[in-house]
């Protein structure tokens, strides 16, 4: 038999491979499919590629690649043999087959077990060879079946790369014995049990006792007497009293010395009276709130908890499970796949794209477009339980079907080269739309582009105060952002009495009262987005100097699908990220006709079309080169406001240099876009000084101005507001230096000329994709190369009706949980991760996002 299997392998050896280090191995998940070992059908691994396929698109692959050797993997899922003292009996399995192959599914491992099957297969005869089978197959065979099998999961290496490394499971969290000492931690008042610290504070889960810590890498103060107390006893894990969420909570090991995972968090925390449903971490500066907020009303309304929610099946009802933090990407994806357009797009044109795809098609944004379209709409992933008139065979049959897809495959190709999509921290949902819309636009080219939907032209006016002439701009946008006025709140007076009891809770260690939440009218964030808007140290060319400014915004069209951001989030005094807790009552049918631009009105004059004089300052031009070396000046009250946020100091000095000395607040920004760079807290190295307008013959290297501005400086201007091509502009004459760049841009307004391209997109294409968005981050989602050209702009009546919104709960974009709800056959439908069931009451005053439809009426 030997001989048989060597003669009949010898003319495909040339196509086997050794997996080498830098392989990826894709034996968990098809690349055109959700398909499994776990499937039916089982899994086909290519021994070329080392890609994978389900039974239905291997054959696409042997017909387009001539590939003929696949190794076939299966595993069977079944419930563990109970023994007769009732206990589960677990049956021995190969250990070696799929050694690190991901599960798909939610099944109680406790109660079932599984056993993995491998053959190699070869096509077209779909001849079979049994594995392992070592004495029988070639040395080379054998040397890549065992290296197929045992090869790490192909999302492994990216996940390493990110930021955050994965937390383990403490070796003390299942045998953690907890003393029955009677101790009750109360909602507040928490204090240190050695000292008088109110703030980092630790309970340590065997004793419940409350101290202080320092030792920890998030730079929090303290005297250090939560280790003390571990030193003392050996109890070795502790909780930060105040990063308890439904979630989970920071837990430490002392004995182990970092971070971990308590997967038994809530029995512990229980233990001391703490119910983890009913705790909402709060920030407040640099640290949180050295209280518990008792109200869940946020996480338990948004995901509509103690409600009997029907789960519904089939097509278009499928969950996407949670790949850790991955919810911003799942509920954008499940609303965008609720577009006709990007159902027709990718899902309609599905085998054209499949049958187009490149060799590899886990790289190919279309392909991966269309898989993740037709795993959503397909309903082959969502069945319900099968039918039985006995409960128990019903439990028992459960885990058989498909309850949910894992995007693992799509994610990694979205979020590559993407310093926050492709770690595993939490993300903000807006940034993320906009940074897909812009993997949509690049990847249209010459093809539909079903993103048209959702661009739409905003027209800026400003008017010079002084001389009362305007001047008229365009700019291209995909979402609107409206702010939050929460002094326009209904419910003041209630407002500040509940902050008055608050605080005299804290100051007397009483548990604070039931929160408020402020009520703000819908009509007063659109009034918000209406009101003119101070434009400071604005040149005007008609009196060619600098004078007050303001500036309105008006739609110049409206897109076939509006999206509506709620500006939640913002910054608190000491810039850490705080999220508004305000319920704002957003209407089912939405009018902005009354927000339409009317252009150059009558009576009305234009600004001249004048640059201003460029400047250079006179210690500038003297002193740039021979001071070239020296210390550059910076803001150290900023340095000193970020070092206070546990950032290293040098990193600190680099971000307040490289933003110009524009505050804390820009600064960082700088920081949290930089902070996975490898010298990150290295020392600020400054390169000599060019000055771009004074040209000099005796140095033969090139200009700076040569170079593309970096990115990050772009980023940072377009971020404000201003055009992309404007910006670059700016930071070429002012040699890369953004605050001098900034000037630059007030004094040298966007020429006519700049713009004209713009103005036309509406009926034709358009000379210039200039994606700056005064609200948003738009244009440093897209691409520094984007095309000169793209679709059409859409325009039509401005009446829209909600048919989807997103939800965050949490005090942070960096943190918390995201769900959202889609209107579909005329009912509401919450999309939490996996679960898929019927909304009973959609909470559309707590959302964060909102997407609109034009109405068919209209």
């Amino acid at each position: 038999m030997a001989t048989d299997l060597g003669e009949l392998l010898v003319p495909y050896m040339p196509t086997i491979r050794v997996p080498r280090s830098g392989d990826r191995v894709y034996k968990s998940e098809c690349a055109f499919s959700y398909d499994s070992p776990e499937s039916e059908g089982g899994m086909y691994v290519c021994m070329n590629t080392f890609l994978g396929f389900g039974r239905e698109h291997v054959e696409r692959h042997y017909r387009k690649t001539g590939q003929s050797v696949y190794m076939h993997l299966k595993r069977h899922v079944k419930e563990k043999a109970t023994g007769a003292a009732g206990g589960a009996m677990p049956r021995r399995r190969n250990g070696k087959v799929f050694l690190d192959l991901e599960l798909n599914r939610d099944f109680n491992g406790d109660d079932y077990e599984y056993e993995d099957e491998a053959k190699l297969v070869i096509f077209p005869d779909h001849y079979e060879i049994p594995l392992p089978n070592i004495e029988e197959l070639p040395a080379l065979v054998t040397i890549a079946c065992d290296a197929v099998l045992n090869a790490g999961s192909a999302y492994k290496k990216q996940e390493a790369d990110s930021w955050e490394d994965e937390l383990q499971v403490s070796k003390h969290a299942r045998s953690l014995r907890q003393h029955d000492s009677g101790v009750r931690i109360p909602p507040s008042g928490w204090k240190c049990a050695k000292c008088e610290m109110r703030e980092n504070l630790w309970l340590n889960l065997m004793d419940g006792t409350v101290l202080c810590g320092k030792w920890f890498f998030d730079g929090s103060g303290g005297n250090g007497h939560a280790l003390e107390h571990y030193r003392e006893t050996n109890f070795p894990l502790a909780v930060k009293l105040d990063t308890i969420t439904p979630d989970g909570a920071d837990v430490y090991s002392f004995d182990e010395e970092e971070a971990v995972l308590d997967p038994y968090i809530a029995e512990h925390l229980s233990h001391f009276g703490i119910d983890m449903l009913k705790m909402h971490r709060t920030e407040n500066g640099n640290h949180t709130d050295n209280h518990v907020q008792t109200r869940a009303s946020e996480w338990e309304v948004i995901q509509e908890s103690g409600l009997k929610l029907k789960a519904v099946y089939g097509s278009g009802f499928t969950g996407i499970r949670n790949l850790g933090n991955s919810c911003y990407l799942s509920t954008t994806m499940q609303v965008v796949f609720s577009i006709a357009e990007f159902q027709r797009a990718y899902v309609g044109n599905l085998q054209r794209i499949f049958d187009y795809s490149p060799l590899d098609p886990t790289q190919d944004f279309s392909t991966q477009m269309a898989k993740l379209g037709h795993g959503l709409l397909s309903g082959l992933y969502s069945k319900p339980p099968i039918k039985s008139e006995l409960i128990e065979q019903v439990m028992k049959e459960e885990y058989k079907q498909h309850k949910a897809i894992s995007p693992r495959m799509f994610k990694a190709l979205v979020s590559k080269g993407h310093p926050e999509f492709s770690s595993n921290r939490q993300q903000d949902v807006q940034e993320f739309f906009l940074h897909f819309i812009n993997m949509v636009e690049r990847n249209s080219t010459g093809s539909e582009n079903p993103s048209d939907v959702f661009r739409f032209i905003i027209e800026e006016r400003i008017q010079c105060c002084q001389s009362q002439k305007v001047r008229y701009s365009q700019r291209v946008d995909y979402l609107m952002q409206l702010p939050v006025p929460v002094e326009a709140a209904t419910n003041r007076e209630e407002m500040i009495a509940y902050e008055i009891k608050r605080k005299d809770a804290e100051e007397n260690m009483r548990a604070p009262p039931e929160p408020v939440r402020a009520h703000v009218p819908f009509t007063a964030c659109l009034q918000a987005f209406a009101e003119p808007e101070n434009v400071p140290e604005f040149w005007s060319p008609a009196l060619q100097a600098k004078s007050a400014g303001v500036k309105t915004s008006r739609f110049a069209s409206f897109p076939d699908y509006m999206v509506l951001q709620l500006k939640k989030f913002t910054f608190g005094l000491d810039w850490v990220p705080k999220k508004l807790d305000v319920s704002v009552d957003v209407p089912d049918f939405l009018d902005l006709n009354r927000f339409r631009s009317i252009g150059l009105q009558a009576g009305e004059e234009e600004l001249p079309d004048l640059m201003p004089p460029i400047v250079i300052p006179e210690d500038t031009r003297d002193s740039s080169m021979n001071n070239s070396l020296e210390s550059p000046e910076i803001d150290e009250s900023s340095v000193m406001q970020l070092a206070e946020m546990g950032f290293p100091l040098e990193a600190c000095r680099k971000a307040v240099y490289y933003t110009g000395n524009m505050g804390a607040e820009m600064a960082f920004n700088w920081i949290i876009a930089h902070m996975e760079e490898p010298d990150f807290a290295e020392p600020l190295a400054i390169p000599a000084y060019m000055e771009p307008d004074l040209p000099s013959s005796s140095l033969a290297t090139a200009s700076p101005l040569d170079n593309q501005p970096p990115e990050e400086s772009v980023a940072i201007l377009t971020s404000m507001g201003f055009p992309r091509h404007h910006s670059i502009r700016a930071l070429k004459a002012m040699n890369n230096n953004l605050e001098r760049a900034l000037d630059w841009i007030f004094t040298h307004p966007e020429s006519e000329e700049e713009s004209a391209g713009i103005s036309d997109m509406i009926d034709s294409e358009p000379k210039d994709t200039s994606f700056s968005n005064t609200n948003t981050h738009s244009d440093s989602m897209l691409s520094p190369d984007q095309g000169l050209s793209s679709p059409r702009v859409r325009d039509g009546p401005g009446r829209y009706e909600l048919f989807a919104f997103i939800s965050h709960m949490g005090t942070s974009t960096m943190s918390g949980h995201y769900v959202c709800h889609i209107k579909k056959e005329g009912r509401w439908v919450i999309y939490n991760d996996h679960k898929v069931c019927l909304s009973e009451r959609p909470p559309k005053d707590l959302g964060y996002m909102y997407f609109y439809r034009r109405l068919s009426s209209c």
